[in-house]
């Protein structure tokens, strides 16, 4: 057991210092992954029978739409089973399995709004990049 732990941390300290000479050795630019993107999807809509006429500004507008339509739904949802999480923890009379299985609840409706909100702010700062470069 210790011969197999002496070699994988052999094995991690080789690859620490053979990575960042690997990486120093080759420098190529980073392509511009945004405007490709941009440029594959209008592509797309154009053989589909549409346009990016206003260089994929509808497209942004289409995806910032369909998150903030789902966010809104996932928002009602998750407000929805907190109050059922409530109810359940009020009416439980004590018991183990109730409690547990309200505070189970509301912990995941919470966690599912935080969620919500990051993918919203990441999908938001994604676009926003996107659109002005």
């Amino acid at each position: 057991m210790k011969s197999l732990l002496l070699t994988l941390g052999i094995i991690l300290l080789g690859l620490q210092i053979a990575a960042p000479v690997a990486t120093a050795a080759v420098s190529v630019p980073a392509p511009n992954l945004v405007a490709d993107t941009k440029s594959d999807v209008c592509s797309g809509i154009g053989l589909a029978g549409g346009g990016c006429g206003d260089n994929g500004g509808q497209v942004n507008t289409t995806i910032a739409a369909a998150v903030t339509v789902l966010s809104v739904i996932v928002g009602v949802v998750a407000v929805i089973m907190i109050i059922l999480s409530g109810l359940t923890y009020i009416t439980s009379d004590g018991e183990t399995s109730k409690i547990a299985k309200a505070k189970t609840s509301l912990i995941y409706a919470i966690v599912g709004l935080v969620i919500v909100a990051v993918a919203q702010t990441i999908v938001h700062f994604v676009l926003g990049k996107a659109t002005n470069g």
